[in-house]
């Protein structure tokens, strides 16, 4: 077996982690999972496929971890290596409201993504008002990819709406949304959020 990344939400909601050994008599299978002898008989989560480790309906936590092959015949035994196991999953964003933010205009802003608990590898987008294309990068507006932060330099009124961040898991293709809102009072634009879950159209 090797290292893996399984997404969650695969639609048949079953993974394999192959294991093939050589004898003479053929070899008889069984795994260890993080030291653990798994008990396909007992664990309905587990079966064997010639060898190879079916895991059902997998959890991220209960079935993550390190995998081992083990093959036996009357001449011997041999153990694979060791196989790090992992799930790609994308939770969604935390109901709570968010605090207020105040910026004049001419300064510059950052909005806040936080993105919720995840693991795989994850793209972050901003949309503008609800418009169905993600808003785009220019000499005044950047979005990091490693925080999701967006940084808007100079503030104008036209920047005044509604922002979203947006969060897709790559593996899994789910994306799900915070909502943050801004506007525009005077000489002072004013920033809050509140999270909201994914429209379908940008689960894509």
């Amino acid at each position: 077996p090797s290292d893996s990344i399984f997404p969650l939400s695969t639609d048949d909601k079953q993974v394999f982690i192959n294991c093939k050994a050589k004898g003479n008599p053929p070899p008889h299978y069984r795994w260890k999972v993080d030291g653990r002898e798994i008990n396909t008989e007992s664990d309905p989560n587990y079966s064997l496929v010639e060898g190879n480790l079916l895991i059902n309906n997998p959890h991220v936590i209960n079935h993550g971890g390190v995998y081992q092959c083990i093959a036996t015949n009357t001449f011997g035994t041999v153990v694979s290596r060791e196989a790090k196991v992992q799930f790609a999953f994308l939770q969604n964003f935390s109901k709570k409201s968010r605090n207020m933010v105040s910026v004049r205009e001419g300064q510059a802003v950052v909005l806040l993504c936080g993105p919720p608990p995840h693991y795989g590898e994850i793209k972050y987008s901003w949309v503008f008002n609800g418009q169905r294309s993600f808003l785009q990068q220019d000499a005044r507006r950047f979005i990091s990819q490693r925080t999701g932060n967006l940084y808007i330099a100079k503030v104008e009124a036209s920047d005044a709406g509604n922002y979203t961040c947006a969060v897709r898991n790559m593996m899994t293709n789910a994306t799900v949304l915070s909502s943050p809102t801004l506007w525009w009072c005077g000489g002072m634009v004013s920033i809050l959020s509140s999270p909201l879950l994914a429209p379908s159209y940008l689960a894509h």
